[in-house]
């Protein structure tokens, strides 16, 4: 049998990349790759493209940070039903719990607002910019195309917010739209590591308080009534979403910075009746043309 197809029978069997580099290191010494055995330097040099192929350590990399909490949201059936006092002693604690358990999905589409007038000396002022429209018709023209039944559409009541909503709106006749101060933009929490253009120190302990309320109220499992999945969209702000899906993910609130969002961008969490979330895209504008997109 030739020497190339001894190699493949070891490596076919192992399938270990231990097995790969010792043949590869015997075949190299003897010449197979192609060089004379006094090529040293040539010979070697390969053999260290192949280590440096292989990983530093055998060890499985331990996990950080903590385990999953699934009652994140203080809503998990299990620790609510824990304590309550039983109104009738037939009454079955397992039924009690399935009846208070959630069952449907709620899936929360994020949206940047569209670019704004910067210069504006107030937030009336900060009104959008001939392309941060055309951005908005393109986010409500890609909802619609999604074909999902959409629920609710509620916006930040911040001048920018609103009007990307109603554009939007436009796009989705029928869905109700609603308007929320609490979803206004500000600093939530200190990003780490820290900024030094931007440093509103005074505004986190209000912004932030409000910020996270906002999450409180919006971002959560399925309330144990809601028989199907709903689709609900929020328009906002950049700060506000990265914080959202820190959260949500149970990642670090102070790495909201460390994120970038584009103008009119979607960003989709969903929240399975578990408790577990998922998110399935952050900061989506490939709808958009190369063009149009911005992050102002």
């Amino acid at each position: 049998m030739s020497y190339r197809k001894t190699l493949k029978l070891i490596c076919g069997f192992a399938g270990g990349s231990a097995v790969l580099v010792l043949a590869g290191a015997a075949a190299d010494s003897r010449g197979y790759f192609g060089e004379q055995r006094g090529e040293a330097t040539s010979r070697w040099s390969r053999f260290n493209v192949l280590q440096a192929a292989q990983p530093a350590s055998s060890h499985t990399p331990a996990p950080t940070g903590h385990s999953w909490d699934f009652n994140w949201d203080k809503r998990d059936p299990s620790s609510l039903s824990n304590g309550k006092k039983k109104e009738a002693a037939s009454e079955d604690p397992s039924s009690e719990q399935d009846n208070g358990k959630p069952k449907a999905t709620r899936n929360i589409l994020l949206i940047r607002h569209s670019q704004y007038n910067l210069s504006g000396n107030s937030d009336k002022e900060r009104i959008l910019t001939p392309l941060g429209r055309e951005q908005a018709e393109l986010t409500g023209k890609r909802l619609a195309a999604l074909g999902l039944k959409y629920d609710v559409l509620i916006h930040s009541s911040m001048a920018r917010a609103t009007e990307t909503a109603h554009i939007i709106s436009k796009h989705l006749p029928g869905v109700e739209l609603l308007s929320c101060d609490l979803l206004r933009e500000g600093a939530p929490i200190e990003p780490v590591p820290p900024v030094t253009h931007w440093k509103p120190d005074a505004v986190y302990h209000e912004d932030g308080a409000r910020i996270e309320a906002a999450f409180r109220r919006y971002i959560h499992r399925a309330d144990p009534k809601q028989k199907e999945d709903s689709y609900e969209i929020i328009v906002c702000h950049a700060n506000v979403i990265r914080y959202f899906v820190c959260r949500a993910l149970q990642f670090p609130p102070e790495g909201w910075l460390r994120m970038g969002l584009n103008n009119g961008s979607i960003t989709w969490l969903t929240i399975r009746p578990s408790g577990r979330v998922a998110l399935r895209t952050l900061g989506d504008a490939g709808f958009m043309p190369p063009d149009k997109l911005t992050r102002t």
